[in-house]
């Protein structure tokens, strides 16, 4: 594995994980702390800075040059937070349910390219770990009502084609 396939990874998972913080913002500020799953979201936005902290020092770190679409991505993920949670709590959760699938695929393939080439164990210490919590979030939204969701296929079918095309984006802007 080159160096840049590995800049690609570190970038894109770094605007993954500042996407989620802005998600979770736009849920907060919409739901504040009167929904029945404000806590479990801070609880999982809590975890999603800290990942952002940990590959923004990495990103700094190794001199990788973050996505130009820090600031399409900073509203998008809010909109999409704020939207979500105007449908409902759990609309709210569907996003995560489809976000965090999405995430949870996308982890697994840079694990096994990494495993794979025996390249950057601390990059895939960080993965193994974060993809950990990132299925956490996933069940405990599909625990909380993800699916009960209006048109929960078709919502979480759309979230999830987009934060597909997010990370391939991602990966080269």
């Amino acid at each position: 594995m080159d160096r840049q396939e590995l800049h690609r990874m570190i970038r894109v998972d770094q605007a993954g994980e500042f996407g989620a913080t802005r998600i979770y913002e736009g849920q907060l500020a919409v739901m504040g702390d009167r929904g029945p799953d404000s806590a479990q979201i801070r609880h999982m936005a809590d975890q999603e800075r800290e990942h952002r902290a940990k590959f923004d020092a990495l990103l700094a770190a190794r001199g990788v040059r973050p996505t130009a679409l820090h600031p399409f991505w900073s509203a998008a993920g809010y909109a999409l937070g704020a939207g979500t949670a105007l449908l409902g709590p759990e609309a709210a959760m569907a996003c995560t349910a489809a976000i965090e699938t999405e995430i949870d695929k996308h982890y697994s393939e840079q694990l096994d390219k990494l495993e794979a080439s025996g390249a950057d164990p601390e990059l895939a210490g960080m993965i193994a770990a974060f993809r950990e919590d990132e299925r956490e979030h996933r069940d405990a939204a599909l625990a909380s009502g993800a699916e009960r969701a209006p048109a929960y296929p078709l919502l979480a079918g759309a979230i999830r084609l987009g934060c597909r095309i997010a990370i391939k984006v991602s990966e080269r802007i």
